[in-house]
């Protein structure tokens, strides 16, 4: 598996700001038309942006997805039936920048109502430690092959952070209405109901995560930098490196001060990957192992069939490494 690379996105509008993703409204008889069967056929790049159009749509649209269980979504590559499927959309659900191959495929669809999640809510740049860098300028792109948390690009996994997640939620729901206005009343309440389930989803981790005796933890995939700030920890990833590879010998010495230091007891790894990387540094540092899921995918491995009980499961094992009180 090629080192994955995190690429920069465009200056981002404000949470809902519809407008800059090109949406175009059309009516319910002709946007409900491409599944065959009368239900608005919504196709979604990868697992977030598909619970998404699942939850809000529900009975009255059809999803497919372009990234398969399993599939580690940076590394997709888009086969001719997808392009064709993406072509046949009525909606198409993604986030720039995050899947290259889909960038380029949706650029060349012609579906009229494309939604880009990264346009719903503002992305900021962590490094490897998390840390948010989003008043700085980081208009550059990263170069190179490595999907690099550490450089200069926006952290695209906004879905991890459930009230920023709930903004790209409203912004999906209000593409839904526009492009089949015949159900907009359903997709409205749809999109309020998830919104009202990740606002609790949101205080379980504000509560579960206040007292903890450590505030520091130490993942293989830098993904949870908007985790981190939200519910104020701090994220040790171990940056520029494949999830799959082992950590540099300095990596790991300054991974090995930062557990010392600050009461770290656990590496975690995902479900997407291999944990060799989390087991070597955890021999290393005499620290234990656990899943932190960066949700890309549900596959028979997570734990938990959806968004809402693989965040729970997160959640549960922060507690657990953090030491909450």
């Amino acid at each position: 598996m090629n080192v994955r690379r995190l690429i920069p996105t465009a200056a981002l509008a404000g949470a809902v700001a519809l407008g800059a993703t090109a949406l175009t409204a059309c009516s319910g008889a002709t946007a409900a038309g491409g599944s065959g069967d009368g239900r608005l056929a919504v196709t979604a790049s990868f697992y977030p942006m598909q619970f998404l159009a699942e939850q809000i749509g529900k009975d009255h649209v059809k999803v497919g997805t372009l990234t398969k269980p399993g599939v580690e979504p940076h590394d997709l590559e888009i086969t001719p039936k997808q392009t064709a499927q993406l072509g046949e959309s009525d909606v198409v659900l993604y986030l720039k920048s995050l899947q290259p191959a889909v960038d380029e495929a949706v650029a060349q669809s012609g579906v009229k109502n494309v939604v880009d999640a990264a346009a719903l809510t503002p992305l900021e740049v962590h490094d490897a430690s998390g840390h948010d860098h989003a008043g700085e300028d980081h208009d550059h792109a990263a170069e190179g092959d490595g999907h690099d948390h550490g450089g200069a690009g926006r952290d695209p996994h906004v879905w991890l952070d459930p009230v920023k997640y709930a903004q790209v939620a409203k912004g999906v729901g209000a593409a839904l209405e526009k492009a089949d206005p015949d159900h907009a009343a359903d997709y409205r309440k749809n999109t309020d109901e998830l919104v009202a389930k990740l606002t609790a989803l949101d205080t379980e981790f504000k509560t579960g995560l206040r007292a903890t005796a450590s505030k520091t933890f130490i993942t293989t995939h830098s993904a949870f930098g908007y985790l981190a700030e939200r519910y104020g920890l701090d994220q040790e990833g171990i940056s520029g490196v494949d999830p799959e590879s082992e950590p540099s010998p300095a990596r790991m010495k300054e991974l090995q001060a930062v557990a010392k230091k600050d009461n770290v007891s656990t590496v975690f790894f995902e479900t997407l990957a291999s944990d060799k990387t989390a087991t070597t540094l955890a021999k290393d540092t005499g620290l234990r192992t656990d899943v932190l899921d960066p949700l890309e995918g549900i596959t028979d491995k997570s734990q938990g069939a959806d968004y809402f009980e693989v965040m729970r499961s997160n959640l549960n094992n922060l507690q657990k490494a953090l030491g909450a009180k």
